[in-house]
């Protein structure tokens, strides 16, 4: 079979093998028995339809899903796409379920992003978290999106320790408020 050439992602950038999103081996995190088929993401035109409709629903401020703005890295043009963030009190945090995709590699490199639902636009910096802190949040975001559960080797009633075993695969992402990142940072500056 001949080479299909190279693969570039949503911002034009062409992707690099570390870049993108890789399926799951077939042995348990855990180290025993086997683990269930993890499905390997790609873009299709039903995923393209899916992101459309819950676009709609964010611009509504309809349901979970929130409008991600990130900067393209390599362009610096605006790129939108659908999320669903996890929720606790004033914390919230964006998970990766699909692992380096383009809107990963952009946040990443920018920083920061915005979130818009029906009126609502916030400004964040962003912290990805270490493993061991994304496997609660990991854990959690199945609950709350269960299309994306293919994607994960661990279920939705696994322990975290599961979930912490995989956390390399899905990047999950703390959202600072960019005012409180700047209290913070002159808060810093103001101590002797």
């Amino acid at each position: 079979m001949a080479d299909a050439g190279p693969s570039y992602d949503q911002d034009g950038g062409q992707r690099r093998p570390d870049d993108q999103a890789q399926s799951a081996g077939q042995v348990h995190p855990a180290g025993h028995g086997s683990a269930r088929a993890v499905r390997e993401y790609r873009r299709s035109r039903g995923d393209r339809v899916g992101d459309a409709i819950f676009s709609v629903l964010a611009q509504a401020g309809v349901g979970p899903a929130h409008l991600l703005t990130t900067r393209g890295r390599k362009t610096g043009r605006p790129r939108t796409n659908p999320v669903i963030p996890v929720v606790q009190g004033r914390q919230r945090w964006l998970v990766a379920p699909y692992g380096a995709v383009p809107w990963v590699l952009n946040a990443r490199a920018a920083g920061q992003v915005r979130l818009r639902r029906g009126r609502d636009r916030h400004d964040y910096t962003l912290r990805q978290l270490p493993p061991a802190e994304a496997g609660s949040i990991l854990q959690r975001y199945i609950r709350i999106a269960p299309a994306a559960r293919p994607y994960f080797q661990a279920s939705k009633d696994s322990p975290v320790a599961e979930f912490i075993a995989e956390a390399d695969r899905h990047p999950v992402f703390e959202l600072i408020p960019i005012s409180e990142a700047s209290a913070g940072d002159s808060a810093k500056a103001s101590r002797p």
